[in-house]
């Protein structure tokens, strides 16, 4: 009987797995992804804060539900026989995979830490039984690899994206990224890695986009203006390789087929690539779009809104603020930086050039590398490879690192200041170079193209095996009755996501919300507009 595998890439925005044959080395058979993280929330730190306030038993059986309905999608004749699974991601989703304290995660200071009673947990690498852990379907004795972090809050994820790299080796000063709803950050310097994470939000995974989803088979990646003024539409296919498949008229929405291939939404990349295009065509003008409909027309009538705009440019400012912040504190100047690794979904469909224009990579580079998603590629080598955990946490142990906390920092704060001005304000690039020198940090130098690009994979996931899995209907639903409750409805029509239902009954009414469309403890519409003020959040129920 074959003895099978799973590696898993816990992210921000979803969780993306391959189901492995352990007796061939470990073969990628099956890829399975979701299309939404299963907590509520927009990010990490509003999964962090339902899982405070809302309690970690509702959180943890959240995710153990959906893990497990992510491994059944490898299909129901392979479970009992997964003898093994290797886990990645940041020190945060690992820790509420197993279940571990987060508050050392959540809050920065030492004194608060101590008056909490917070003993911070071991984030070495080590290896767990799978029904210690609570995973629902798989053999209770089967072993889960759990990596080690460079530091509690420098994540296996960071250390995955510096291992494919190679960033250790080379000489030069090197700066890699993650890109996603968490950008997890590291400039290379002088034997010293210096990190940060900037909660860029969910716009970098096409999500918070009117037509955003998740890197899968028909979504759009990216847009080129074509010799006859078109925009050619590049559209992932079923192996997760950009084609292209349409040109269309940005202004018009005039569309001429080169592929029978549709689109059903964008990427991240593809949002980028939009913003990118616009600007260089003159259909953005921050903050506007000057459409006649204000809309960027894309194929399969997929369009792109001064909404969405601005919602990247968020996304974009953020990843720009983190990555300069780091190099003033480093003391070093923005022409220094020679490569740049680019880690990730959007880090491997997103053109180089595109992406620093709006700036996301630094503007004066010799070398860049797309990378593809390194979380999973070391859960699959974790899970492949016998030697490799040992080798994580001797890399681990090795690195000096330093953390440089984004929130609370003054140069961050006053550069994304300046960057939400710029995106969503019309602000001047002049002005906002005036600007930042006023502030004690250099000017942004002049775009210089870098003279090497390598995309050292074609996909974000470069196997997919057989077969190519997509999990709708993520997470879980919380349900709650309320004593005074009289079903008026409100909060069902105040929320935002549409994530919430209000049944009536005669005994009771009954409030069901869905975990991951919604918003979370960010913003809690649906409480705050409860007209009796009976409705309380944090008392939402799962039932398994």
């Amino acid at each position: 009987m074959a003895s099978y595998g799973i590696a898993l890439d816990l992210g921000t925005s979803g969780f993306r797995s391959h189901l492995v044959d352990l007796d061939k080395g470990g073969k990628i058979l099956s890829t399975a992804v979701t299309v939404r993280h299963p907590l509520p929330g927009a990010n990490i730190m509003d999964h962090l804060h339902f899982w405070m306030t809302s309690g970690s038993e509702i959180g943890h059986k959240i995710i153990m539900k959906t893990v497990d309905d992510v491994i059944r999608l490898h299909g129901a004749d392979n479970i009992k026989q997964i003898k093994k699974v290797a886990i990645c991601g940041n020190p945060i989703q690992l820790s509420l995979f197993e279940n571990i304290e987060v508050r050392d995660l959540a809050f920065a200071g030492e004194n608060r830490l101590k008056n909490l009673g917070v003993v911070r947990p071991s984030r070495r690498g080590h290896t767990r039984n799978a029904g210690d852990i609570g995973m629902l379907s798989i053999d209770a004795e089967a072993e889960v690899i759990i990596p080690p972090a460079i530091r509690h809050e420098i994540g296996a994820d960071a250390l995955a994206m510096i291992m494919r790299s190679g960033m250790l080796d080379k000489k030069e000063i090197c700066m890699v990224t993650d890109y996603g709803t968490n950008a997890e950050m590291g400039l290379y310097h002088d034997g010293e890695l210096y990190s940060g994470s900037a909660a860029a939000g969910p716009a970098m995974e096409g999500q918070s986009i009117k037509y955003g989803v998740l890197a899968a088979p028909h979504a759009i990646s990216d847009v080129n203006i074509a010799e006859d003024g078109l925009w050619e539409n590049l559209v992932l296919n079923d192996k997760l390789r950009p084609i292209a498949a349409s040109k269309v008229d940005p202004v018009t929405g005039r569309e001429v087929k080169l592929l029978d291939y549709s689109a059903k939404g964008i990427t991240g990349t593809g949002v980028v690539s939009s913003v990118a295009m616009g600007l260089k065509a003159g259909v953005i003008k921050l903050p506007e779009i000057t459409t006649p409909d204000k809309r960027i027309h894309l194929m399969d009538g997929v369009w792109f809104s001064e909404q969405d705009a601005q919602e990247a440019g968020k996304a974009m400012g953020a990843i720009r603020a983190g990555h300069r912040t780091l190099v003033h504190e480093v003391g070093i100047n923005d022409e220094d930086i020679k490569v740049m690794y680019m880690a990730g979904a959007s880090g491997t469909y997103v053109d180089p050039i595109k992406a620093q224009i709006c700036g996301m990579i630094p503007r004066r580079l010799e070398e860049v590398y797309q990378l593809g998603n390194t979380s999973l590629m070391m859960a699959h080598e974790l899970i492949s490879n016998n030697d490799t955990l040992d080798r994580m946490q001797s890399v681990a142990d090795s690195i000096s690192a330093n953390h440089i906390m984004f929130a609370g920092n003054k140069v961050f704060e006053d550069m994304y200041v300046l960057e939400l001005a710029y995106w969503t304000e019309g602000m001047s690039m002049e002005m906002y170079n005036d600007m930042i020198q006023l502030y004690g940090i250099a000017a942004l130098p002049e775009l210089k193209v870098p003279s090497k690009v390598v995309r050292v994979v074609k996909s974000d996931i470069p196997e997919i095996g057989r077969g190519f899995y997509s999990l709708e209907d993520v997470g879980m639903k919380m349900y709650g009755r309320f004593t005074g409750c009289n079903g008026c409805g409100k909060c069902e029509k105040q929320c935002p996501e549409d994530a919430l239902k209000v049944t009536r009954t005669k005994d009771a009414n009954e409030i069901c919300v869905r975990s991951d469309l919604c918003l979370g403890t960010a913003c809690k519409a649906c409480e705050m507009n409860c007209p009796l003020k009976v409705y309380h959040f944090k008392d939402l129920e799962v039932q398994i």
